[in-house]
């Protein structure tokens, strides 16, 4: 799997309609409402923003495609389609559509809005998607230096951390080293 390390725009005109292809990383449901909103404020009078996502979050694959008022199908489900043959997950794909007045039946909208999810992910930089977990640890001060040698082999990152008599750490870690680490500092 992957998904897009930076937000990615493209824009074309089919048959005097403005399309505007937005692709950008999203990692939790409320990202991906401010998202759209965020759109919706940049493109006002837009006559449609139609859009799709993969969202991988606590374990589970959320996944939805919206039309935006274009005839059932023929905007949301042609982007949702290449997000999920591009194996793309916590992305957020969006197709600003200002009418120009000429209409392009199901099929032409079909094509057009996939086109454009096609052009945003071809423009995007695509990285392999990395799961995280978050793990707490405590650790007497003179093992400090080894766990931060070792978590940062495995390219975790501490998040919190509390010095008293002993040290408390939560960090963030890959979940496929969660197990290896845990047995390392158990």
């Amino acid at each position: 799997m992957y998904c897009v390390k930076t937000q990615s725009i493209i824009e074309d005109t089919i048959k005097k309609s403005h399309f505007i292809g937005i692709i950008t990383p999203c990692h939790a449901p409320n990202e991906i409402n401010h998202q759209y909103q965020n759109i919706q404020q940049q493109h006002p009078n837009a006559n449609h923003i139609a859009f799709a996502y993969h969202l991988k979050n606590n374990g589970q694959l959320l996944i939805r495609c919206h039309d935006a008022g274009e005839p059932s199908g023929t905007a949301g489900k042609p982007i949702l389609n290449h997000l999920e043959g591009n194996q793309l997950v916590n992305v957020l794909i969006l197709v600003v559509r200002y009418f120009g007045g000429i209409k392009l039946g199901a099929g032409g909208l079909s094509r057009a809005y996939g086109n454009m999810a096609k052009g945003a992910i071809a423009n995007a930089q695509l990285i392999e998607f990395i799961e995280y977990e978050s793990l707490s640890f405590t650790l007497p001060y003179d093992q400090l230096d080894n766990f931060k040698y070792q978590l940062k082999q495995v390219n975790g990152t501490i998040i919190e951390q509390s010095f008293t008599e002993i040290i408390t750490l939560k960090i963030k870690l890959p979940t496929k080293h969660c197990r290896e680490f845990q047995n390392l500092f158990s």
